[in-house]
């Protein structure tokens, strides 16, 4: 069964340690000793969470001799961006739509004070 980009990108950012890895790689090129250094776990456990990355197309691996730099991938990032943009957008006018009604309160409430005075 085939699982669409999107969710893959979800689940691979569900998990901290992924998270931590991927904020470790904004930084440049790592390799798989250098993105195991903060964590206390075997370096297996460490190429699994980099295997789901990879899985997810949020990192790619490179070679240059012995050296695997692992670097992160943008593009399911921006995809991701774009897709919760739609709801930001939707929110925003929510809120927009929300503070109106509080003004409208508001100017209520000032009226009917000022009218008692």
């Amino acid at each position: 069964m085939s699982v669409d980009p999107l969710s893959e990108t979800l689940s691979a950012l569900a998990d901290p340690t992924r998270r931590a890895i991927l904020a470790r790689l904004s930084l440049g090129e790592a390799t798989v000793n250098e993105l195991a250094e903060p964590f206390s776990m075997s370096l297996p456990a460490v190429s699994k969470h980099l295997k789901v990355l990879e899985r997810a197309k949020l990192i790619s691996r490179g070679r240059t001799a012995q050296w695997r730099p692992c670097r992160l991938e943008a593009e399911p990032l921006q995809q991701l961006d774009t897709w919760l943009g739609d709801y930001r957008t939707l929110w925003e006018k929510r809120f927009d739509r929300l503070e109106a009604y509080l003004d409208t309160i508001r100017t209520q409430t000032d009226t009917k004070s000022d009218d008692h005075e």
